[in-house]
């Protein structure tokens, strides 16, 4: 089991991707906490948990409200003592449409949810990952990070942040041996494809097209992105930090510790402008 004895706090875990990484643990043995905002969709996660014979804490939680992440991480630790891992999934796709007719206050909460969430849960657990010299962190990005997405500016932008923020976090954490990483991963079928797909018009023909594509399709499996958090929470990713990988495009499960160490040399799996190929050199 790549996981035997480790606590990992999965956010948004009630449904779609949160849910499969959290049975995808418990599976590997791990103790879960399954944290949400909806007791309905924590209760069913346990359930399912508690019949794979797991160790699991529910936790209702809003991931942009401060007092109830310091909650969660206390209650973590007063059941199991210690945090090994966490993952950032929880997120809302928030304003569809043109920015200048998007609500103000439905922008900022979106990034209230994905980038704050993101952080106040992350400033929580550092003081007991630090403290243990170990722990993996593992963030969420997704569409509009690695390249322009129309009408979907508060989620794209708080994306975008996020690859941003693990990078930073990696390089501060490098000597607690705490790896941060962040990985996109693909179009899954989850209820933000349904949002897209009611917005009709203000979502842009684009993006309604590739919706309908997808849903046909029936997008990435959930197990893609989970197996992939798997990996960046067990000891297979070590010394692995500071990187964005694509569920879906990159070729992770190749990787050693020959390849990590290749990797974290260079700026592979980041956000960089590519020089040389799309920029020529400005010579004097």
């Amino acid at each position: 089991m790549l996981l035997k004895n480790k606590i990992a706090i999965i956010t948004g875990a009630g449904r779609g991707i949160g849910e499969c990484i959290a049975l995808t643990f418990a599976q590997e043995g791990a103790n879960v906490v399954v944290a949400s905002l909806l007791q309905a969709e924590i209760k069913d996660t346990v359930e399912k948990i508690k019949d794979l014979g797991g160790d699991v804490l529910g936790i209702k939680v809003d991931v942009s409200n401060p007092k109830e992440v310091k909650r969660m991480v206390k209650n973590t630790l007063q059941r199991f003592g210690k945090i090994d891992i966490l993952v950032n999934n929880a997120g809302v796709q928030g304003q569809i449409g043109p920015l200048e007719k998007n609500n103000s206050n439905d922008w900022f909460r979106t990034i209230e949810v994905n980038l704050f969430g993101t952080f106040l849960c992350t400033k929580e657990v550092l003081p007991y990952m630090k403290r243990q010299k170990r722990g993996k962190i593992i963030n969420f990005s997704g569409g509009g990070a690695t390249s322009s997405r129309p009408n979907f500016s508060a989620y794209a932008a708080s994306k975008t942040a996020i690859v941003r923020l693990t990078e930073v976090l990696a390089d501060e954490l490098k000597k607690y041996n705490i790896q941060v990483n962040a990985i996109a991963p693909g179009a899954v079928n989850t209820k933000m494809l349904k949002e897209i797909l009611e917005a009709g018009k203000k979502a842009g023909k684009k993006a309604i097209s590739e919706a309908k594509k997808q849903l046909r399709s029936g997008g990435t499996p959930l197990q893609n992105p989970a197996e992939l958090v798997l990996f960046l929470a067990s000891n297979k990713s070590d010394k692995l930090s500071g990187k964005l990988i694509s569920a879906k495009w990159d070729n992770w499960r190749k990787l050693d510790k020959k390849k990590i160490k290749d990797i974290m040399k260079s700026s592979n799996y980041t956000l960089r402008r590519i020089d040389n190929k799309y920029f020529k050199e400005i010579k004097k």
